[in-house]
């Protein structure tokens, strides 16, 4: 008569707990923003498919292209982005609970990590456009710029985006407890991730691959 009580009510509860009935699977953000992100990865897919296949195609030029990149920058900017992303990551895991500060300067270290990306990035688009290296060129360099500069300006929405979610989590627009809430907060940090994911791709595509 006990073990039936007690398994009448394990049954029980098992059914009526939505936690363990029915677990979380909510996309973090909101679907606008993975449309464009989808939107995005499909252009980035097309760009680094012509990269590849011009690349076969006229492998000396590569290679010599390749040869006067400054790999240590994009080691350096690779870092970088992979810190900012990390900082963004503990960012969304603060304001889940709240911690409206410490979301807020994690935002402000992360993009104080894309900001070394975008100095050293300038620094070598201004090296090579000092040593007469330019969209002109040859076709290595026109693929290159316009590649890596589409990423860059990525790289600057992005940051504007992170901006406006750090000011508005200083001003505490972001409540606990309400998912719809900071569903625009998960929203930036997802664009984000995304930059940073075709960073990853990108860097050993151009400066190493051969």
């Amino acid at each position: 008569m006990l073990r039936e009580s007690i398994s009448n009510n394990m049954t029980a509860y098992t059914v009526t707990d939505p936690a363990i009935a029915a677990p979380d699977r909510r996309l973090p953000g909101d679907l606008a923003m993975w449309f464009f992100i989808m939107a995005e990865l499909t252009v980035f897919a097309i760009l680094f498919i012509a990269f590849a296949v011009t690349r076969q195609l006229h492998p000396e030029m590569f290679i010599s292209g390749q040869a006067t990149l400054h790999p240590i920058a994009g080691v350096i900017n690779t870092l970088a982005l992979i810190a900012s992303s990390y900082m963004v990551v503990l960012g969304v895991n603060a304001i889940t609970t709240a911690q409206h500060i410490k979301a807020r300067n994690a935002l402000l270290a992360a993009l104080a990590m894309a900001c070394i990306y975008v100095v050293t990035k300038s620094w070598e688009y201004h090296t090579l456009l000092e040593q007469d290296f330019g969209i002109t060129t040859n076709t290595f360099y026109m693929l290159y710029f316009f590649i890596t500069f589409f990423h860059f300006m990525h790289v600057l929405l992005g940051m504007i985006i992170l901006g406006a979610i750090a000011l508005k989590t200083h001003r505490k627009g972001y409540h606990h407890g309400q998912q719809s809430n900071i569903s625009g907060f998960e929203a930036g940090a997802s664009y984000w991730h995304m930059v940073d994911l075709v960073w990853i791709i990108l860097f050993p595509l151009i400066y190493i691959v051969q």
